[in-house]
């Protein structure tokens, strides 16, 4: 089928319940144990089958051919090219990704983390937690992964229907389907039947990819028959991950930058580019661009020489990044150069990526003379997110309305819905409002998290029941998680589905986490303890459970809580999280000249956490040191002029009247509808 009649076709997006209805019909006929061997799929799509043989998806994991590395054993090699990682067997079934990988183009190994990893202390070392591959890597490449971990022994009995992703890996459980293709009576053939996953529909085919092409953490054990927002919790677009203006940043793949896409919104789809059995492009090079973009070999499009690097569509719509030492992977938000706007807002650019040797006035220069008319693609939500995440003048004039357009992607509405804390105002509290109810579980999740700092306590609790009650299990998760935040009661029912998920997770320092959590809202004390004590087991250096078990000890002895903090501040000195929480507990201790030299260590170690200089602030500023506490909190402003709550804490501790006059002109500039320009009692300083 041609993209331009798929398009056509995009009804399917506006009434997705039609293909739900259908697909989950399908679903209900492959009940149970319905995975076929993987083998019988290529006696009737041979071709099919060939392609795949020589597929980085079939070789996403195959037994090793080197029996040692470094006198190590191995089991299996994972990834293709152009690089491959080797799965150490370690104790208790145990695979364990190897730091040194092997790069097949170079044909040489080489490491993938720095030198201090080789200690097995280290957070990275290869035999620590953060590269277990039962819990880490496996599931996205094999077919039919059953973790299979026992929490009574500790052990791992990891299982496979077939080494790397197969048929059934998107197809979903196919033994119908062969049964169906066996039958000795003349049968109608017709595509799919017997499947579980129709991936023959745009939005199935793209969540079927995203479970593995996407930044995301398990709910439940992995299924190709589950929707996404039910078995994963996909990542935002936060700064961390993400650049400003949507790009790739950290390693996160390509769904998140995909659903941002015109390509998206249009009804483009992976297999309108790639072909899903081979991984190649549908057509060498360019002609993949121009099975629809007639202009892209026009050279008064791009200026630039026919043969050259900068007339190839993808280095200019696709910039790349290279990921885990050698690994080359393009953007695909299918954004356009704008390096006016790169360089202002400080994200990247193809243009000035290429061009790194010349002065860049120059490069913005050609590109106004060659593009005089063009305007940022995207409507300005890259301007209006920079200035939200930087307090700039009219920062929250241009969020609202971005968040007023009904052409923004969902995922960029969830992103712009998270900064609203910051900027909070009864048109504040209106999006979020519609955000609760919006289509997208991914905006949904977005305000529940931001609720609780927009709305009242009674607002809240009349929500509450109507999320905890979502359609999508990522949503419902979220909102279990924002009451524990929260601290408020959680029904049976919430606690028995949250309880149920972490068993999926116990393997991992946060499953059992997690479960403590729920064990002390739940006043289950006696459990919470030892939960904790089996996460640290898993994970030594995981710091929410250090902190967690440090605060459960602190109800027995103090002695033992600040023991534990303390050798672990020994451990991990960088950790900046450790001396925050031995400053809260000196605080709780009335010991406030050591909580001051705690909260003054964290601030060092995280300056950019303006929490930790809020909090050593106010404890600076009730131990009588006014002007010490008004410095640390000019500063962290400075470095943060978007955080609300540091603008607040000046105007409550200073004296001087000029810098109060000041500091409300800023917020008038930034947003003239806060509350604390509205009421008079709220910028009412301290004696």
């Amino acid at each position: 089928m041609s993209y331009r009649l798929r398009c056509q076709l995009s009804w399917q997006r506006v009434v997705p319940w039609l293909v739900a209805v259908f697909v989950l019909g399908l679903i209900s006929s492959v009940q149970g144990n319905n995975w076929a061997n993987e083998k019988d799929c290529q006696g009737c799509h041979s071709s099919v089958y060939q392609q795949w043989q020589k597929s980085h998806h079939a070789n996403a994991m195959v037994p090793t051919t080197r029996a040692t590395l470094d006198d190590l054993p191995v089991s299996y090699t994972i990834g293709y090219e152009p690089l491959q990682q080797f799965l150490i067997t370690t104790d208790k079934g145990r695979l364990q990704a190897y730091g040194k990988a092997w790069d097949t183009e170079q044909q040489k190994f080489f490491q993938l983390y720095p030198e201090q990893a080789d200690t097995p202390e280290h957070p990275l070392h290869w035999r620590q937690i953060a590269h277990q591959a039962n819990t880490q890597c496996i599931a996205c490449h094999v077919t039919n992964y059953q973790q299979n971990y026992d929490v009574e022994t500790d052990e791992f009995k990891s299982s496979w229907q077939a080494l790397g992703v197969g048929c059934q890996s998107c197809h979903g459980p196919a033994q119908r389907h062969v049964e169906w293709a066996q039958q000795s009576e003349p049968r109608t053939a017709v595509a799919g039947v017997g499947l579980a996953v129709q991936v023959f529909d745009a939005e199935q085919q793209l969540q079927v990819c995203a479970q593995c092409h996407s930044r995301r953490n398990e709910i439940q054990p992995f299924k190709p028959t589950v929707a996404i927002h039910d078995q994963f919790m996909i990542s935002p677009l936060s700064d961390d991950l993400y650049e400003v203006d949507g790009k790739i940043k950290d390693e996160v793949f390509e769904y998140g930058s995909f659903i941002q896409s015109r390509m998206y919104q249009a009804g483009v789809v992976c297999s309108d580019c790639h072909n899903p059995h081979s991984g190649d492009l549908q057509a060498p090079g360019q002609q993949v661009c121009a099975q629809c973009h007639t202009t892209s070999e026009q050279q008064n499009h791009h200026f630039h020489l026919t043969q050259s690097s900068g007339a190839q569509c993808t280095n200019c719509h696709m910039p790349a990044k290279v990921y885990m030492g050698n690994d080359w992977r393009r953007d695909h938000s299918f954004s356009s150069p704008n390096p006016a706007q790169a360089l202002a807002l400080g994200h990247s650019d193809a243009c000035l990526g290429c061009h790194q040797d010349v002065d860049p006035n120059l490069i913005i220069s050609a590109f106004n003379r060659w593009y005089p008319d063009a305007q940022p693609r995207d409507g300005g939500y890259a301007v209006a997110l920079f200035k939200a995440r930087n307090g700039k003048d009219g920062a929250a004039a241009e969020l609202l309305a971005q968040l007023r357009r009904d052409d923004q992607p969902a995922i960029r509405r969830a992103a712009l819905i998270s900064e609203l804390p910051n900027y909070p105002s009864t048109d504040a509290q209106r999006q979020v409002a519609q955000a609760l109810q919006h289509s997208d579980a991914m905006v949904r999740r977005a305000a529940i998290e931001v609720a609780p700092s927009l709305f009242s306590a009674s607002v809240l609790q009349q929500l509450w029941p109507r999320l905890l009650a979502d359609p999508a299990r990522a949503v419902r998760v979220t909102a279990i998680e924002q009451l524990i935040a929260q601290e408020m009661p959680l029904s049976q029912t919430q606690v028995a589905e949250y309880e149920r998920l972490q068993q999926h997770h116990l393997g991992t320092a946060q499953g059992h986490f997690n479960q403590a959590l729920v064990y002390s809202l739940t006043q289950r004390n006696d459990k919470a303890i030892p939960a904790l004590e089996q996460a640290l087991i898993r994970d030594p250096n995981y710091i929410p459970a250090l902190v967690a078990l440090a605060q459960a000890y602190e109800q027995q002895s103090a002695t033992k809580a600040i023991e534990l903090l303390e050798d672990s501040l020994a451990r991990l000195p960088e950790a900046a999280e450790l001396p925050y929480a031995l400053a809260l507990s000196m605080v709780r201790q009335g010991q406030l000249q050591q909580a001051l030299s705690y909260l003054k260590r964290a601030t060092e170690l995280a300056p950019e956490n303006s929490h930790y200089a809020y909090v050593y602030a106010i404890a600076l500023h009730d131990s009588g040191q006014r002007d010490a506490a008004l410095n640390v909190l000019r500063e962290a402003l400075s470095k943060a002029p978007h955080h609300r709550h540091l603008r607040m804490a000046i105007l409550h501790y200073t004296q001087d009247t000029n810098e109060r006059v000041a500091l409300l002109e800023q917020l008038q500039k930034i947003n003239p509808n806060d509350s604390m320009l509205l009421t008079p009692s709220a910028t009412r300083r301290t004696p």
